[in-house]
């Protein structure tokens, strides 16, 4: 029994140490000096933002936004969750490839990708605290006696809520290897290490819910919502894009480190990467026309919606035109333009569902308030500040040779 159980123990710590050696081999922090000329600019904005948010706090939402009966949200729904949310599907899109599809040659990028879910979904679910009226009633929402469980709203807050949780968990092992020689933070690492499989599965379920039932909201809206958007699809065009959003960022956010603290380029796998996410698009696109010839929508006689709906699709298009040539999908130019068109597409077919394409009526207007476009620049800030922060201090980023 003792010859047994200490061969357990030594295997288990066999186990422990490979994958802390594997881990320091493929993740180093940056480095660096923390406060430069960029990360001052950015505090500058957080300031900027901190005060008007306590600013709507002691005066209400009135006072800094343009919201109405008719626009209930506005700017902070639509960008700081909808596209916020989406922007931060890149650890959802990784994990889907990595531990889904099992290509484990991706994993390099996954804790990158989880990092930029970690700042977009906390900051995204701290931010509905800004759009709620009665925020001080936002406890009851995980109370079960208070809440509503036939609402889609609710569904949406408690998925990030836990979301959130699972994020700050994957990122864990990030935290824990800054103390290798910590034996706690090691106990621990070993702990995360065997229920992976568990925390993965339960990351890939909680954005495929949220993220659909995101575009379950608008159907409700009914003939609010212009026929260019509203069908019975959403949900499904809505989790679409928010995996090619996922791709595109996990490629731009590679792109544009490897730009900022002078590191190797990751070609050939953002190039793969590309291509998986040019095919979601290419099936996005057949089903999102097949859709509308079914309903018979007017594409091109809605005016200024329908000036939106064509460049909203031309973004779409243009990584698949980009991707689709082998020689293009090798060069790093394209790939990078490619992500870019697509978070732009994706964030726009977000804001034309929410907001350009919903009309509740004669007599209602709407344009963000300077301080509601202010706020939203401040959260951007600090998320960029906190990425900043990790990848410099935090083992993160690939090491050149991983």
């Amino acid at each position: 029994m003792t010859d047994k159980s200490s061969g357990t123990n030594q295997a288990s710590r066999s186990s422990l140490a490979a994958a802390q050696a594997r881990s320091r081999h493929e993740f180093k922090p940056v480095g660096g000096n923390l406060i430069t000329k960029p990360f001052l600019v950015l505090a500058a904005l957080a300031l900027i933002g901190i005060i008007l948010m306590l600013y709507r706090y002691a005066a209400g939402l009135g006072a800094v936004t343009n919201l109405s009966d008719g626009y209930p949200w506005g700017i902070w729904i639509t960008y700081d969750v909808l596209v916020g949310t989406a922007l931060g599907c890149g650890g959802y899109a990784m994990a889907l490839l990595v531990y889904a599809f099992n290509h484990w040659e991706y994993h390099p990028v996954v804790r990158s990708a989880v990092l930029t879910s970690v700042f977009g979904y906390t900051l995204a679910g701290l931010a509905i605290f800004l759009d709620i009226g009665r925020y001080w009633n936002g406890y009851k929402l995980f109370l079960p006696w208070t809440v509503n469980f036939n609402s889609v709203l609710v569904e949406v807050a408690l998925c990030i809520g836990a979301y959130v949780m699972v994020l700050w968990i994957e990122l864990l092992p990030a935290i824990l290897e800054k103390s290798p020689n910590n034996k706690k933070a090691s106990l621990w690492q070993h702990r995360l290490e065997r229920w992976l499989p568990v925390i993965a599965a339960v990351g890939i379920l909680l954005p495929t819910m949220h993220q659909s039932s995101l575009g379950t909201l608008m159907i409700i809206a009914g003939h609010k919502l212009s026929p260019l958007w509203q069908t019975g699809l959403l949900p499904f065009f809505f989790l679409l894009s928010a995996v090619t959003m996922g791709f595109a960022v996990t490629v731009f956010e590679s792109v544009l480190s490897s730009l900022a603290f002078k590191r190797p380029f990751e070609t050939p796998m953002l190039g793969r990467i590309s291509v998986g996410m040019a095919w979601v698009i290419v099936v996005y696109l057949a089903v999102r026309f097949a859709d509308l010839l079914f309903r018979g929508a007017p594409v091109f006689t809605s005016g200024f919606q329908s000036f939106m709906f064509v460049l909203e699709n031309l973004l779409f298009l243009v990584p698949v035109l980009l991707l689709v040539n082998p020689g293009l999908r090798q060069d790093l130019r394209f790939i990078f333009l490619a992500s870019i068109a697509m978070l732009l597409a994706g964030s726009l077919y977000r804001f034309n569902a929410f907001l350009i394409g919903y009309s509740p009526g004669p007599g209602w207007h709407y344009f963000p308030a300077p301080a509601e476009i202010f706020i939203t620049l401040g959260i951007l800030a600090v998320e960029l500040m906190a990425y900043l922060y990790f990848v410099k201090r935090f083992p993160v980023l690939p090491t050149e040779h991983a």
